[in-house]
């Protein structure tokens, strides 16, 4: 997956605003404790960081 199709995902779930809004404020367990931003500013590979949001929503990743 592609960063790009990660936001435009993202938006489709949160809207516009709260998309990054969740991105910068959620911390994640299953990212070790991290935000979805800081997880994907160190790496973590995005189809990963993607499968961590859905799993937190308890939702289907796809």
């Amino acid at each position: 997956m592609r960063l790009t199709e990660f936001w435009r995902r993202m938006e489709d779930r949160f809207g516009v605003l709260y998309a990054r809004s969740f991105a910068s404020d959620m911390v994640l367990a299953t990212l070790g404790s991290r935000t979805v931003l800081q997880a994907l500013d160190e790496g973590e590979p995005v189809k990963d960081v993607w499968r961590a949001v859905c799993a937190h929503l308890d939702t289907p990743h796809h």
